[in-house]
């Protein structure tokens, strides 16, 4: 059913004094869709309980959150790498009312991982740029969208939606500035870019930004990696020392953060996650300053229990998604992952398996701590 829009006082000003060009005319429909989107929220955010100090976020009502209103969003956000269970923890996120969701934010930088400057600097403040809503310096992003890769929109489930019904003023960096600055929440999920750079954000955390950082055994990463053809022949998507090389770098960043920022960065494995998804998720959402809401327990119910879909699926048994690859390696390819990753998978708990048979059945997870190392032959950074 199509709701009846009824238009605020300055829409039908704006209206009342337009005249027919196409410049007008384009204004006018960014104008249409923008009222009809904050009256979607409206509806979207009855009775949801506020955060009200809890978790450090001091909002009681939906003008608190919105951007458009002087408000301040609630900012979530997931720093991992490819194929790590970032689109079910993200799509977890994005379950949530009234969530803006930015999509691997990074996509037009290439199967790239980027860990210092001056990359960093500038990907740090296209990131900027879109936790404020301003799209006026991200006409190289919104290009490469509007030209080969909707889904830097697509999994942004409220922005597609109008996309696809207003396709002449999807990518008009004025609209999804408009748009965004809507929404009460956004979330993010980041996989071209590593831990330490994004200290930027909570050093500097006037926009409340929270991290958790997925983590992912690298034996189900490489695997999972294997079934996508872009990428194979990046040393920075499918060479194991290069990945196990960065997550050791992450871990001795946790370390630090853990410390410095207890209040704004967390960590979780994909694993832990996947066993135990709600349980894991309210903690995550207590950590962001999120409301448990049900349509996020239905997101849950639907997409935890069976295996649907392809490849980039998330309806999954989540039980046993994170371990194909016990099945799917040869022993051969675990053990030369092993042999790369040894440190990496000893910092963030993961078993060895010692031969072909143990690799079937053995359980890959064991306890880790985030604290200092010594005598290993790596620092903090």
């Amino acid at each position: 059913m199509v709701p009846t829009v009824k238009y605020d006082e300055p829409y039908m000003n704006f209206m009342r004094g337009s005249t027919y060009s196409p410049e007008n005319m384009t204004l006018a429909e960014i104008a249409e869709v923008i009222d009809l989107q904050r009256q979607i929220i409206d509806r979207e955010m009855k009775g949801y309980v506020y955060p009200n100090g809890n978790s450090g976020v001091f909002a009681s009502k939906l003008e608190d959150l919105v951007m458009e209103k002087e408000g301040n969003p609630v900012r979530s956000v997931v720093l991992t790498t490819w194929r790590s269970g970032s689109t079910f923890l993200g799509d977890i996120l994005n379950a949530h009312p009234a969530n803006f969701y930015h999509y691997e934010p990074l996509l037009d930088f290439g199967i790239v991982q980027i860990r210092e400057p001056p990359v960093s600097d500038e990907a740090l403040d296209n990131l900027d740029s879109m936790f404020k809503c301003d799209y006026s310096n991200l006409g190289q992003y919104l290009s490469f969208g509007k030209n080969s890769h909707p889904w830097v929109f697509n999994h942004n489930t409220h922005l597609w939606k109008q996309c696809q019904l207003h396709k002449k003023i999807c990518w008009d960096h004025r609209f999804v500035t408009k748009f965004c600055k809507l929404f009460p929440f956004q979330s993010m999920k980041i996989v071209r870019l590593r831990l330490k750079p994004i200290e930027r954000f909570l050093q500097q955390n006037e926009l409340g930004v929270r991290v958790v950082l997925l983590i992912r055994d690298p034996r189900g990463v490489l695997q999972s990696r294997k079934h996508r053809e872009w990428c194979p022949a990046e040393p920075d998507c499918f060479d194991p020392s290069v990945l196990c090389s960065d997550m050791i770098t992450d871990y001795h960043a946790a370390v630090r953060f853990t410390k410095l920022y207890p209040d704004t960065f967390r960590v979780i494995r994909y694993e832990d996650l996947s066993l135990d998804p709600y349980a894991h998720t309210e903690q995550l959402f207590k950590f962001y300053g999120l409301y448990f809401h049900e349509s996020v327990r239905d997101f849950l119910d639907t997409h935890t229990k069976t295996d649907i879909g392809g490849l980039s699926s998330t309806f999954r048994d989540s039980k046993t998604a994170p371990f194909h690859w016990r099945r799917d390696l040869d022993y051969d390819e675990v053990e030369n992952i092993q042999q790369e990753c040894s440190l990496a998978m000893k910092y963030w708990g993961y078993v060895p398996a010692v031969n072909a048979s143990h690799q079937r059945y053995f359980d890959p997870l064991t306890s880790y701590s985030l604290e200092s190392r010594a005598g290993d032959g790596t620092r903090d950074v």
